[in-house]
């Protein structure tokens, strides 16, 4: 039998390693609109919307770009509760005049692309409903379509009010990475921790619990058989996948122990690392 993850797994906040925190706090509160969750002083900041952790930064001065040829980061993908959500986005980044990367309609959903000032990619997004998603037996349709941006903001009641910020209810909705090949991602996201495969095309592999678009892209665009990111680069440090209980939690734990892979256990999270090196943090909604 297949194992599957629970149907209720989610994505959690995830960590990039920034080059001048005070910039980058900045550019999340100005531009993107998330709110600091904390008052330390230490070099990290959590980023947030209402009292639901987003990013975590962390500063290593003087850090190096990525490597274009690297895996790990892709782009965080943060998913905003409505049309109208993003419209108020897309209009503050016309105010803020911040460069974006790109459009995108998924036909599951609508999407904006840009980078922060370190260069690490950002996707903002909203979900149109499931009812509208279509689906080919187990696999999505998805697309890169030219978004209606005339569309989106129309849908904002008024488009002068001033930018309030990510609302609550917003959340990181799914992250894309940079893997070394398909197949053995195949394997160590669906075969072993039991992710569904529900799309795959152009050197990549899209999968999801649930019945979700997708919780994981993964691809090998920049990076097929390429090194992890240097350990003084900007980038991902780790990844958050949040299971419903304690139980579901023990499964994927004892699927990673009957597969030899290393586990760190930190309190009530573990810790395991993918085949390139991207750390994921596995973490029970009751703990």
């Amino acid at each position: 039998m297949t194992y599957k993850l629970h149907p209720a797994t989610r994505m959690g906040a995830a960590t990039l390693a920034v080059s001048d925190l005070a910039q980058s706090v900045s550019f999340y509160q100005t531009v993107i609109g998330l709110t600091r969750l904390d008052a330390g002083d230490n070099g990290t900041a959590i980023m947030g919307a209402g009292k639901t952790p987003i990013l975590h930064l962390q500063e290593i001065p003087n850090a190096q770009p990525q490597p274009e040829r690297s895996t790990g980061l892709y782009h965080a993908a943060i998913l905003v509760p409505s049309r109208p959500d993003l419209g108020r986005f897309l209009i503050n980044l016309a105010r803020t005049q911040y460069p974006v990367g790109g459009f995108g309609d998924h036909l599951v959903s609508e999407a904006i692309y840009l980078s922060d000032p370190d260069g690490n990619g950002l996707e903002v997004y909203r979900d149109r409903p499931r009812s509208e998603w279509q689906w080919q037996g187990s696999q999505v349709k998805m697309a890169t379509d030219p978004v209606d941006v005339d569309g989106i903001i129309a849908t904002v009641e008024n488009p002068h009010t001033p930018y309030a910020g990510m609302p609550d209810g917003t959340t990181m909705g799914h992250m894309h990475l940079r893997i070394g090949d398909v197949a053995q991602a195949e394997a160590f996201y669906s075969q072993l921790i039991g992710f569904d495969v529900v799309a795959t095309w152009h050197s990549a592999l899209f999968v999801s619990a649930g019945g979700y678009h997708h919780h994981l892209g993964l691809n090998t665009w920049h990076s097929r058989n390429a090194p992890p990111s240097p350990a003084n680069s900007v980038g991902l440090r780790e990844y958050t996948i949040i299971l419903p209980t304690q139980e579901a939690l023990a499964e994927v734990i004892a699927r990673f122990e009957a597969a030899g892979i290393s586990i760190d256990h930190q309190g009530d999270a573990v810790v395991v690392n993918d085949p390139w090196q991207n750390r994921i943090r596995f973490i029970s909604e009751a703990a």
